[in-house]
């Protein structure tokens, strides 16, 4: 039986892995350092459709917010595959830090998140364990209700 690639995972998983993003001018979605791949901040597009924008939990469910930050954490894995060509060439994924749009009452942050965290370990096993923030903001890009970025670890025979 064949194992399944971490590409296929990811469209298993509803994410289609050439679906793109709106992309912005001024940074690249990636810079690398050695085997260290820092991947810039995605919010909830679903190709050129923002799917999420508004306050937690206010004007965006606890529920609808934790999908959001999955579809970001897919967005930031689908950059990394542009990049490296495969998601079989991570190693590891090293850290996620999720920014939530929140009500200033609100101190779930870390439920929201979880929903980038899961897709990670759904995605690559073991090799997703990582490190994590989860943050509330007083505002995000475009009203967006989540943001997530990643700092992943690449394998040796990627460079």
């Amino acid at each position: 039986m064949t194992q399944k690639t971490r590409d296929e995972k990811l469209e298993e998983l509803g994410y289609p892995i050439e679906r793109t993003t709106p992309e912005g001018s001024l940074v690249e979605a990636l810079v690398t350092d050695g085997d260290t791949i820092y991947a810039s901040g995605q919010v909830p597009f679903d190709g050129d459709q923002l799917v999420s924008q508004g306050k937690v939990p206010s004007q965006v469910s606890v529920e609808e917010a934790t999908k959001a930050a999955a579809l970001c954490a897919a967005n930031v894995l689908r950059a990394v595959r542009a990049h490296l060509g495969s998601l079989d060439r991570v190693q590891q994924v090293v850290r996620i830090t999720g920014y939530v749009n929140s009500d200033e009452e609100f101190t779930d942050q870390h439920l929201v998140i979880n929903g980038a965290s899961q897709l990670v370990r759904d995605v690559f096993g073991e090799a997703g364990r990582h490190a994590r923030t989860a943050l509330g903001m007083a505002q995000l890009p475009l009203g967006s209700s989540v943001e997530v970025e990643m700092i992943l670890k690449r394998t040796k025979d990627s460079q």
